[in-house]
């Protein structure tokens, strides 16, 4: 189509849906250029990129640094040097300073030049988004004229709110939305994002396209499952989650305006599927774009371990994960031939290092100042730390990022040991509660997820996941010796984090009152914990960190009403 055209009837939009690597300009603006040139030779006008895509997002406090937003818009200005060609126009994120104020931005690069730019209104302030402490909110923006078609350009919570961005860009004649975004996975988060899609169309009487990141950032896992709605509520496009794809889609002019041809409609993982996805994306760019050569983890026999080796190999590779087994004389024997069974079938490397002589050493140089003490919990711990010190001399010598194993119950309730069980760079599970690892892992052994580096059949011994679980800290211990059985713990626990409901709420569901003030308290008292916890991937409405932020030092406990 050419530049001079005023009134196509014609359009050809590439959809980029890619993952970009935070602060990797350079990287990320060779990645543009390359979609860019893929699209052109399927005749693309317009490639539509997402959200921060220049510098990644979310940047947080990194786009307070003048020398980085500064190096963003220079890869801007190259980029638009690029459109001079003739080929496809640009609609690309990125951070810009303007009058003084910061803004996450959205520009439109053609002909060689930055033909407009449009700012976010409406920036997020709950949840895993901070933006309101960093950005400055823009005006309620315009159409941008890209070759005769007057696009509409809201940026990802500018379609959630109530502020009617979407709106006030149909009232001043917008013909088509475009929606670049950096919205993270959570479990059944794709069908929102499709109604919050469609009450716009409805309202606007237009089409809009989706598009989404890709990748994993820190705690953040972002799905991609791009999307397109025509004005008439059909869905043209859906592109795959998890999966980097450029899809370059059909549209035409008729007198109810603009409408997308019928594309791709991609199968996309349904529940445990998309959880286990998302944890293998969330590790592999973790460990990929932190620069990990590979991974090692304690192997004990357990569920925990066995579930974090297997996504590890899915994501990585099996020659990437090295799986350590550390007995001491309360490991059993049953354990020993769970996690060489679990090791075997997963491929991976796996040795035995005792702890005998360590754990020994430390009793034996504390034995004067524990004179006349009983043995407790703290003898216990000392197991768990010569582990962790284990682990973290094997990474130390060999480059390896350890991965910590402990679910989202024990983060909870504060049974993990600091310095020890919990010394890692990054926990797959940290989001995941006991029973949905379980879940995960009868999933697993039937299923091998699209992207998986593994392979199909039992990867985790049946015996792993139907024992009873235990830490194996003293003899003929048990989890359910001081906590109650997982699936009543787990409701209690999803009742206290995700719903915030009170202690006569969740008494209400059926559960002892005694007992859940009790987990109410190991929940506020194990928050120290949590916040020198290694990250990890986000999967619920409500992850530990990011979500939700309580007070270390917090006397409050909720009043059990009469």
């Amino acid at each position: 189509m050419s530049h001079i055209d005023e009134n196509p009837a014609m359009l050809r939009i590439a959809i980029a849906q890619l993952n970009p690597v935070m602060g990797d300009i350079a990287g990320n603006l060779a990645k543009a250029r390359a979609a860019r040139s893929q699209a052109a030779k399927s005749g693309a006008d317009l490639v539509l990129f997402t959200e921060m895509f220049i510098s990644g997002y979310s940047p947080e406090d990194l786009v307070l640094r003048p020398g980085f937003v500064a190096a963003c818009e220079q890869a801007i200005k190259e980029l638009a040097a690029d459109t001079a060609d003739q080929g496809a126009g640009v609609v690309i994120g990125t951070p810009l300073l303007r009058d003084g104020k910061l803004y996450n931005a959205v520009v439109v690069l053609d002909g060689g030049a930055v033909i407009a730019e449009r700012f976010k209104v409406d920036l997020p302030n709950y949840g895993e988004f901070d933006e309101k402490r960093v950005f400055a909110s823009g005006d309620l923006p315009g159409p941008v004229n890209f070759r005769g078609v007057r696009l509409g350009i809201p940026i990802c919570e500018d379609i959630w709110g109530d502020l009617g961005v979407a709106e006030t860009l149909a009232e001043s004649g917008a013909e088509l939305l475009l929606v670049p975004n950096g919205s993270p996975y959570q479990r059944d988060k794709l069908d929102l994002r499709h109604q919050v899609v469609l009450r716009q169309v409805i309202e606007t009487g237009l089409p809009l396209i989706y598009v989404n990141q890709l990748g994993g950032q820190d705690e953040l896992v972002y799905d991609g499952g791009s999307f397109i709605f025509n004005a008439d509520r059909s869905l043209a496009l859906q592109m795959p989650q998890f999966e980097a794809q450029i899809a370059v889609t059909e549209w035409s002019r008729g007198e109810d305006g603009w409408h997308c041809a019928q594309s791709d409609i991609a199968t996309l993982p349904q529940d445990l599927e998309a959880d286990y996805t998302a944890c293998m994306l969330g590790l592999r760019d973790y460990v990929n774009k932190n620069g990990f050569k590979d991974v090692i983890l304690g192997l004990s026999g357990g569920v925990d371990s066995a579930i974090c080796a297997a996504i590890a190999v899915d994501a990585l590779g099996a020659e990437r994960v090295r799986g350590i087994m550390l007995p001491y004389r309360y490991t059993t024997e049953e354990s020993l031939k769970d996690a060489a069974d679990c090791a075997k079938a997963l491929g991976c490397r796996y040795d035995i290092v005792p702890i005998a002589e360590p754990v020994e050493g430390f009793l034996s140089a504390l034995s004067p100042l524990f004179a006349g003490t009983e043995s407790d919990v703290t003898e216990e711990n000392l197991q768990s730390r010569a582990r962790g010190t284990i682990l973290m001399a094997l990474s130390n010598k060999f480059g390896s990022m350890v991965m910590t194993t402990g679910n989202k119950s024990e983060m909870a309730v504060g049974y993990a040991t600091l310095y020890g069980d919990m010394n890692g760079g990054f926990n797959p599970i940290k989001d995941v509660y006991k029973t949905r690892v379980y879940a995960l892992c009868e999933w697993r052994n039937k299923h091998v997820p699209a992207t998986s580096l593994g392979h199909a059949g039992e990867v985790i011994p049946v015996n792993i996941i139907t024992k009873v679980p235990t830490a194996e800290l003293r003899e003929n211990q048990t989890d359910q010796d001081s906590l109650p059985p997982y699936p009543e713990l787990d409701d209690m626990l999803q009742c206290l984090v995700e719903g915030d409901m009170s202690v006569s709420e969740i008494v209400a569901r059926g559960h002892d009152a005694a007992v859940v003030k009790r987990i109410e308290h190991l929940v506020y008292i194990a928050e120290y914990k949590r916040r020198q916890s290694a990250p990890g991937v986000k999967i619920t409405p409500k992850n530990f960190g990011r979500d939700r932020r309580y007070p270390i030092t917090n006397r409050y406990r909720d009043v059990l009403e009469k």
